[in-house]
């Protein structure tokens, strides 16, 4: 393993730990079906939701998700090259 593989696999390990923290915190989706037909779409936190923490964590959790999948890709094309 080169020292470059070792750092993908360091940030790649700090990404995945990251990522499952970020899915925990985030408030689950209750409401549901029931929740829309009985109009709880027009909460004051729904209006509201662009500035949520929920809004900040979903954000967060795709931008980590395309990190990790771009570092696992970076560390399975490195590999392969150093393999050959």
């Amino acid at each position: 393993m080169t020292a470059f593989q070792i750092v993908l696999l360091v940030l790649q390990m700090i990404a995945s730990l990251f990522l499952i923290s970020v899915v925990l915190l985030q408030s689950g989706k209750r409401s549901g079906l029931s929740g829309a037909i009985a109009g709880a779409a027009d909460t004051f936190l729904s209006k509201n939701k662009s500035r949520s923490l929920d809004a900040r964590l979903a954000k967060m959790t795709k931008w980590v998700a395309v990190g990790f999948v771009i570092l696992t890709l970076g560390l399975n094309i490195w590999g392969s090259q150093a393999a050959a």
